[in-house]
């Protein structure tokens, strides 16, 4: 069955009445366990865990217990600020704020060999910055578990996503059931098949665009967060492990990018576009078309800095437990699920790209074909190898 793309944070929910739903029972002790089992600590490590109060707390003192039972340091928990802050509080302060305590976090975490950002920790906040300042040098690691907190759900045109027990469910499920030595093995398949090919990605739509990798790292998202793993990363999200897990991730060698780009309805600026078709001539925009709302389309990319009107990335689900549901479809976990594409826009330095400038823009695709040279590896939004 195929499906209509999605475009992230931009496609519009349908109305829908609200069912109340009796909450899911959650697996907090199996969870954690299943946690800690991927980051797989040695014996003595000291690992951290970073969580906003109020969510999710039922989970941390398994979390906590399966540290210790595993023979790691438990170093506790570091809360982080609950978002959206309140009204009238400084922005100059919160700025100089954060800037202080993340210098201060990273003098703190220089003996941290690990750390699992709980749903509500992000970047952008000085604790998870501090991390992420070690990981740049390239050391230690870290799970991220973000849940729906980061917004990991995303609803494809005209459907609404479902209620928060369903997402629950579907996440427990993959996070527990997941064969993770069979979703790395047919990772490493693909990467290897891609390696040397011309791989094109075309749809229903229209979207017919190709590139090369070369020698780019991809970053393979296979829940594995062991230190014998992470060691070998050569860029930052090789050293930040998602759980769920699925994808694979890659910027392609910009030049090598060309080709046509057409999106579902979506909201660009805040705004309905539809018909949205974007050319690429060596890894750059240069031209933008639509059938309705070509100005918001425009604005959105004319808001952008100059360098980052570029293609970010490609990135394929393989994970069959997060793979798009045959009925009340929607995108499950980021799009790691089977099948499921990401071409996305904007600065792709922290994969190994050379576009800059901080604009980031997620586009997932349900309905692609995906040929690596003239092998077929995904078919109408399905992978067939």
């Amino acid at each position: 069955m195929r499906f209509a793309s999605v475009v992230a944070v931009t496609s519009i929910l349908c109305a829908a009445p609200v069912v109340a739903q009796p909450r899911l029972t959650m697996e907090w002790e199996a969870m954690a366990e299943r946690l800690v089992a991927q980051l797989a600590p040695e014996p003595g490590e000291r690992i951290l865990l970073l969580a906003r109060p109020g969510i999710f707390d039922e989970i941390v003192p398994h979390v906590r217990y399966a540290l210790m039972e595993a023979g790691a340091v438990d170093l506790g928990v570091v809360d982080v600020i609950e978002e959206p802050f309140p009204e009238g509080w400084d922005a100059e302060v919160l700025r100089r704020g954060y800037a202080d305590a993340r210098s201060a976090y990273k003098e703190m975490f220089r003996d941290v060999d690990g750390a699992i950002m709980m749903p509500g920790a992000r970047p952008g906040q000085p604790a998870y910055g501090a991390l992420q300042d070690w990981l740049n040098e390239g050391v230690g690691r870290t799970i991220h578990f973000h849940w729906t907190h980061n917004g990991s759900a995303f609803p494809l045109p005209g459907q609404p996503l479902p209620g928060q027990t369903a997402i629950d469910a579907h996440y427990q499920r993959a996070l527990l059931e997941t064969d993770y030595g069979a979703l790395a093995a047919k990772q490493r398949d693909f990467v290897q098949a891609m390696r040397g090919a011309d791989v094109r990605v075309t749809s229903p739509r229209g979207t017919d665009i190709s590139f090369r990798i070369g020698d780019r790292p991809v970053n393979l998202q296979d829940g594995n967060a062991s230190q014998a793993r992470t060691d070998q990363g050569v860029i930052l999200i090789d050293r930040e492990i998602e759980l769920p897990a699925g994808s694979i991730r890659v910027a392609p060698v910009e030049e090598s990018v060309n080709g046509v780009i057409v999106f579902p309805p979506s909201q660009w600026d805040a705004r309905p576009v539809d018909g949205l078709r974007m050319t690429f001539e060596r890894g750059r925009i240069v031209g933008v078309t639509a059938d309705q709302g070509l100005d918001a389309a425009q604005a959105e990319l004319d808001g952008a800095p100059s360098e980052a009107r570029a293609f970010r990335e490609f990135a394929l689900g393989f994970n069959p437990l997060l793979a798009v549901p045959e009925r009340n479809p929607w995108v499950p976990y980021y799009g790691y699920g089977d099948g499921v594409v990401r071409l996305s826009l904007g600065d792709n330095s922290e994969l190994g790209g050379t576009v800059s400038g901080g604009y980031v823009r997620w586009n997932f695709f349900t309905d692609t074909t995906v040929t690596l040279n003239d092998d077929v590896w995904v078919r109408d939004g399905r992978l067939v190898r």
